[in-house]
């Protein structure tokens, strides 16, 4: 029998469960540093790079996490923020504005939500791709690439967004753990079109 799943000394329990705790512990350390807002960007890509690096050996822990975040953290993650920031504000106001009652208020409503569950799409698969460490710019053309590429992968992107929204809804205090398991799917969904893309 292979040793791969056997508990190290003084492990409480078993590799496996060892990940889902590191990805809880992630996704708080993820919330708390998505609290200025204009961190969002940055803090969710790290997350989805250090549970990447998970499938390659490397610990999924919170110190790795900190420490790649404080090493990657520059001007152009906080100008993505901003941009993510400024985005989702217009698209709250073009909702207001619908639900206000003026002429073609429905269709607008619709063409809105399309435009805006895309843009969701784009910029989540961006925050898994890995230039989004060095280059916000290509990785956001990369991510439309494979969102247009890779439908499966984006209908999965817009269901882990709504299956944390949900729990977060159900139960207010998951709201602080719901990016780790966010970053987890989007790490998969990127390893997933990696996989396609090279079959």
């Amino acid at each position: 029998m292979s040793g791969t799943g056997a508990r190290e000394p003084g492990e409480v329990f078993g590799p496996r469960m060892t990940l889902f705790a590191d990805m809880l512990s992630i996704g708080l350390a993820t919330a708390v540093t998505c609290l200025p807002v204009v961190t969002a960007p940055a803090a969710l890509s790290t997350a989805c790079a250090v549970l990447r690096g998970a499938a390659e050996g490397q610990p999924a822990t919170v110190g790795r996490y900190f420490t790649a975040l404080r090493r990657r953290l520059r001007a152009g993650d906080l100008a993505a923020g901003a941009v993510a920031l400024a985005g989702a504000l217009l698209f709250l106001a073009d909702l207001a504005l619908a639900g206000a009652g003026l002429p073609g208020a429905p269709l607008f409503a619709v063409v809105a939500a399309g435009i805006g569950a895309a843009a969701l799409v784009v910029g989540l698969r961006a925050c898994a791709r890995p230039e989004s460490r060095a280059n916000w710019p290509s990785a956001v053309r990369e991510a439309a690439r494979d969102a247009v590429r890779d439908v499966g992968g984006s209908a999965l992107v817009l269901l882990a967004v709504a299956t944390a929204g949900l729990c977060a809804w159900m139960l207010v205090p998951l709201a602080f753990l719901v990016p780790g398991p966010l970053a987890l799917a989007l790490a998969a969904v990127q390893a997933r079109t990696g996989a396609v893309a090279g079959s």
